[in-house]
């Protein structure tokens, strides 16, 4: 006669607490799918409800030159410390004096903080470009602000290098009009919404499976009492006497 050793009982809990698992997802099933619809449906109506903002983006192009005209002899030849500088110049982009002078360009009637809460600029890479992004919910407002950024910046006083050296920054690339928005997605909300929402049902069928004290089976019943069940009562629904039969 062969003995079950203790790792096939191990296994043979292991399968029941399975089959007991599944068996609970089965029978909140609906939970869970109510929860799942529930959010990913909020989350759609929620993202069609938002405006939609645009996204323009210029790139900045940062070099050196001497107060001649010639190309800087150190300062050109040094492509590591152009690179370096271009930290520095992308951090320059989203500050006050160049939202102030965009401002005043465009007549705009947001002030400089609120233009720069919309503002983005960063070192492409170790390189010596400069993207700058700017969002808002007009695709023509958008290109036209993040242009005028480029061309005030452009127009800075850059001498932050060498006393013989000048640092120079020009747009290299302008920005063109936008032609879709880039938020919201209410199909990419929606799916997460929905992954999100299962999982909190999935959470929620086994709460209220641990809240139900209720048995459902004389299995589940011998198991919990740990008596053995002698009998079971079935249940039947008893049909409705037509009155005059």
């Amino acid at each position: 006669m062969l003995r079950e050793t203790p790792q096939d009982e191990e296994y043979a809990l292991s399968i029941h607490s399975i089959q007991e698992l599944l068996q609970i997802i089965r029978r909140r099933i609906w939970v869970i799918t109510l929860t799942a619809v529930l959010f990913a449906g909020a989350a759609v109506g929620y993202s069609l409800l938002q405006a939609p903002v645009y996204e323009a983006s210029i790139k900045i192009l940062v070099g050196g030159q001497q107060r001649d005209g010639n190309v800087a002899a150190n300062l050109g030849s040094d492509i590591m410390g152009l690179q370096q500088l271009t930290l520095t110049m992308a951090e320059a982009v989203d500050t006050r004096p160049v939202a102030e002078a965009v401002t005043q360009e465009l007549n705009l009637q947001e002030s400089p903080e609120d233009l720069l809460e919309d503002l983005s600029a960063e070192q492409v890479g170790n390189t010596q470009f400069i993207d700058v992004t700017y969002w808002d919910t007009s695709p023509g407002q958008a290109k036209r602000i993040v242009n005028t950024v480029g061309d005030k910046f452009s127009e800075q006083n850059l001498d932050v290098g060498p006393s013989a050296n000048d640092i120079t920054a020009r747009v290299w690339e302008r920005a063109a009009t936008p032609q879709a928005p880039v938020s919201p997605k209410p199909l990419r909300n929606g799916l997460l919404a929905l992954v999100v929402g299962g999982m909190l049902g999935v959470g929620l069928a086994f709460l209220l499976q641990h809240l139900d004290s209720s048995w459902r089976s004389p299995e589940e019943a011998q198991q919990i009492s740990e008596v053995r069940t002698l009998g079971v009562i079935p249940s039947y629904k008893a049909s409705k006497v037509k009155k005059g039969d």
